[in-house]
């Protein structure tokens, strides 16, 4: 039993030393280190509001068209015997080409016998004359006091002169016809084009009113573009109030390529079911046959950008940052974020048209920042580049945007 309680003892020692080495130990430790977790600092483009008068273009698009276009038709009859080269489809030909002969035998031998018969008429005008001439001084040496007006008119040959006149001037319709006609059997270019088709071909026989081929000029070609009605009011379209009135147009086709053109009419009337008004811009040279530049072929089609009205106090934004609700995020005096409201004007492809909300001098963060908080503190990004940001807002240089300035370090 001593021996017992004796360990006991023991164990109990053993156990109080161990707890208060633990408490020094405990005691003595260095203190923990505190670590601060401090949240990653936001870092944004800005951009420096300031209104501008700008112009709102209006987009559109349609397909290229020629100007002008013919149908080639045979005003005579007869066998095709020679053909030009350069009337195949696809062949550009200036004014007054040849492309087309008919066999012109027949015409020939009409035009000697109209000039045949217009001799015979001038000779027989002259005989009269001399008939009449000498009728009017037999009757001055012998004169008839009581002959009537129409005996007198007979005796005079009057009648006769005035049928050997008709004779003539029918002769001379005759002989103009004749050489119509025989003009007519060279089929030639009306103006300087391209041939779009070819309808008949060596040694085959034509009548009057056959369709030879077609062509088109390449001087201009032309663009329907429709226009909603509720954008026309953002157009100076010509009209007869304002005649003179020529908005701009920028086209490009699907490969980037661009044409500049100018709106030259309105089809003046509505689309009762689209509510489209369809205005034309014509677009000169468009296979650059005089000018440098990129070919613009005809069925081509294009997106359109016109040039619209100058507008005053306005701002246009890059469209990627209004968010829902016409809200814009600006920044503050603190560099904090502020959700302002605003008003547009219109929407146009990258860009948005600000007419209230924004004002002079006002920060715009161009950065987007997923699930932002008003009142956030952001940093302003010094190191950008202010071409960069005009890029973000608009890729390409047709009108002013915002204007940016160098941020104040």
């Amino acid at each position: 039993m001593l021996k017992q309680s004796n360990q006991a003892i023991i164990a109990a020692i053993i156990l109080l030393i161990a707890t208060v080495i633990a408490g020094v130990f405990y005691a003595l430790r260095p203190p923990a280190e505190t670590i601060t977790i401090v949240p990653p600092e936001l870092i944004v483009d800005v951009a420096v509001a300031e209104k501008q008068t700008l112009s709102i273009p209006v987009n559109s698009q349609g397909s290229v068209q020629p100007r002008t276009q013919t149908n080639l038709v045979s005003e005579v009859s007869g066998k095709v015997v020679a053909v030009a080269p350069q009337f195949e489809s696809g062949g550009i030909v200036d004014a007054n080409t040849l492309l087309l002969t008919i066999d012109d035998r027949n015409y020939q031998v009409e035009l000697k016998r109209a000039e045949a018969n217009l001799a015979a008429a001038e000779s027989n005008l002259s005989h009269e004359k001399g008939m009449a001439a000498v009728a009017k001084e037999d009757l001055r040496k012998y004169p008839r006091k009581h002959a009537s007006n129409d005996a007198l008119s007979l005796a005079l040959r009057e009648p006769q002169l005035k049928e050997a006149e008709a004779r003539l001037q029918a002769a001379l319709a005759d002989l103009s016809y004749a050489q119509n006609n025989l003009s007519r059997t060279k089929i030639r270019a009306p103006y300087r084009g391209i041939i779009k088709s070819r309808n008949v071909d060596l040694g085959q026989y034509v009548t009057t009113g056959s369709q030879l081929g077609d062509i088109f000029a390449v001087d201009r070609a032309e663009v329907r573009l429709p226009i909603p009605a509720d954008r026309l009011r953002y157009l100076d379209l010509p009209s007869a109030r304002q005649p003179n009135a020529a908005p701009k147009v920028s086209f490009e086709n699907d490969l980037g390529q661009h044409w500049q053109g100018t709106v030259v009419r309105t089809e003046g009337v509505l689309d009762e079911r689209s509510r489209v008004l369809f205005v034309v811009a014509e677009i000169n040279d468009p296979y650059r046959l005089d000018n440098p530049g990129e070919t613009l072929m005809m069925g081509s089609f294009v997106k359109a950008e016109i040039s619209g009205k100058q507008i005053d106090e306005l701002i246009a934004i890059p469209r990627y940052i209004l968010r829902a609700g016409n809200k814009v995020w600006v920044l503050d005096k603190e560099q904090k974020l502020v959700n302002r409201d605003v008003k547009t004007l219109r929407t146009e492809g990258k860009l948005v048209y600000v007419y209230e909300g924004l004002d002079n001098g006002d920060l715009i963060c161009l950065s987007t920042i997923p699930n932002a908080v008003a009142g956030t503190k952001v940093k302003i990004n010094h190191q950008s580049n202010t071409s960069t940001l005009i890029e973000s807002i608009n890729q390409h240089n047709t009108i002013a945007t915002l204007n940016v300035r160098s941020i104040p370090q």
